[in-house]
């Protein structure tokens, strides 16, 4: 009995690799050959004069050239964002301000399907993910937040909120169009001008972004968004003349930012780097909480913060876990990130599956046992097959140090106590996730797990009204809801 169930099991996954393909058209998209930044309204060409390719991970194809900013370009649009601020947006009314927001928003829908075909095209990811979630709530922010513009004194009463000024915005490459809604909207809002530079690997979204400003007849220079690498990154938070840095990304940039800004009056939110623990009890809906496992590590190709990368399962469930997670691995279908039955995409950079490949070898060094499944992957472009390794100690460096890809540490464990223990012995404290049918179990782990968010009984949930942030090395700040507005006011 036991052999013919894995055969039919074989048997369904032979199935749903063998669908015909089922790609979105790619003429939704238009990209241009080159893109120029965005500054004071209108598009100029960078005093460097020079340009970088952004290609397309699933195939290492050049999508576009875009420009490099240096700090020349970089001071030009903080003097548009000053200029903006100072003469226009902080003098125009809170329920105009909204106006502008809300109709941002609606033309994020309009265009939907091409920014989530150029997000699929220019990032990697599947584009199931870029066209139910990134896209649309990246439009739910702006809505949210348009709805607040006039009513800050009812957000914080008695308090007398103002804008800062001019907020220097730097976003990562994973959620590109989202991470700008997040930074954007909550800004614009409360008042403040913006220089936002999105990763240089991902930055077309972001130029459609403000091809959809610039349609908005939002005033010149109230949104610049700027193109580079690391040193324009640098050349903005270093401006004496940026109010805010907000920064999504790496724990090592967060740290450089912070020595940076010390001193000076710049207020700062970092959102950085997480391990994140998912944690399983014998009580738990188990199917449920494997499908939230693999929803929180591989079809995100574990390229987010909160990614599930850590798992701890009670010891009495854990073969019986173990062994579904392994068949629905083995049903994930790695390939074109424009297939809509695609689970898996591209990974975003060579440089980031050298990271991942990297791991992968640290981990069977240290004596952790690798599976991965058996999925053909594309010889061209960048692609990892999810992987799962078991028998990790609690010192691993698979079980300590972010991957930022589709790998999945596995840890057993007894009691209650045992595993808040080991989940909080992290530098991150980013987020988690809690599985049970106890009730009384999630506030005594919600209690005691240090960790910006929790989810109990599912995972990677998000929404516009609920803040969003983590502790100790995974930063400080709260971005959404009410919290993400008092990041950029004087209260």
């Amino acid at each position: 009995m036991a052999a013919k169930k894995v055969n039919t099991i074989k048997l369904k996954f032979e199935s749903a690799r063998n669908l015909a393909p089922a790609p979105e058209s790619k003429s939704v998209a238009k990209i241009e050959e080159r893109y120029e930044l965005f500054i004071n309204g209108k598009f100029e060409k960078p005093s460097s004069k020079k340009y970088f390719d952004t290609i397309n991970p699933a195939n290492e194809e050049k999508l576009s050239s875009v420009a490099d900013a240096n700090a020349t370009d970089v001071n030009k649009a903080v003097v548009a964002a000053r200029n903006a601020y100072e003469k226009v947006w902080k003098k125009t009314s809170p329920k105009e301000r909204a106006k502008y927001i809300y109709r941002i928003a609606r033309m994020i829908q309009e265009r939907a399907r091409e920014l989530a075909v150029i997000e699929t095209l220019d990032g990697g990811k599947p584009i199931r993910e870029s066209r139910d979630f990134d896209v649309p709530t990246a439009a739910n922010h702006f809505f949210y937040y348009a709805g607040w513009a006039d009513k800050l004194e009812y957000a914080f009463p008695n308090r007398s909120p103002q804008p800062l000024g001019v907020a220097g915005q730097i976003i990562p490459w994973n959620f590109p169009l989202l991470m700008a809604a997040w930074k954007i909207a909550p800004a614009l809002a409360t008042g403040n001008t913006i220089v936002l530079k999105p990763a240089e690997t991902t930055s077309l979204t972001a130029l459609k972004l403000a091809e959809i400003i610039q349609e908005a007849d939002l005033p010149p220079g109230v949104v610049n968004i700027i193109t580079g690498a690391g040193s324009t990154g640098a050349a903005i938070v270093n401006h004496p003349d940026i109010n805010k840095i907000a920064f999504t990304g790496s724990t090592d940039v967060g740290k450089i930012i912070q020595k940076a800004i010390a001193g000076s009056n710049k207020k700062a939110t970092l959102e950085l780097g997480g391990k994140a623990a998912n944690i399983i009890f014998d009580d738990a809906p188990l199917d449920q909480a494997v499908e939230g496992v693999i929803n929180g590590i591989f079809f995100n190709q574990g390229h987010v913060c909160c990614a599930g990368s850590r798992l701890f399962v009670q010891e009495s469930v854990y073969k019986v876990v173990l062994q579904k997670l392994k068949d629905r691995i083995e049903s994930l279908i790695v390939g074109d990130p424009l297939d809509k039955n695609t689970d898996i995409g591209a990974i975003n950079s060579k440089q980031q599956l050298e990271v991942i490949n990297k791991y992968l070898k640290i981990g069977q060094q240290e004596g952790a046992e690798m599976f991965q499944s058996s999925c053909a992957i594309p010889k061209k472009g960048f692609y990892c097959r999810p992987t799962i390794f078991t028998n990790v100690a609690q010192s691993n460096r698979i079980a300590q140090e972010e991957i930022f890809g589709p790998v999945l540490a596995i840890q057993t464990f007894r009691t209650e106590d045992e595993v808040i223990e080991k989940a909080n012995n992290t530098p991150f404290g980013l987020s988690a996730g809690v599985w049970t049918d106890k009730g009384s179990k999630i506030f005594n782990m919600t209690s005691k797990i240090r960790a910006g968010v929790i989810w109990a009984n599912t995972y990677n949930k998000f929404d516009p009204t609920s803040p969003f942030g983590g502790y100790k090395e995974s930063g400080y700040g709260r971005e959404g809801g009410l919290h993400g507005l008092g990041a950029y006011l004087k209260l």
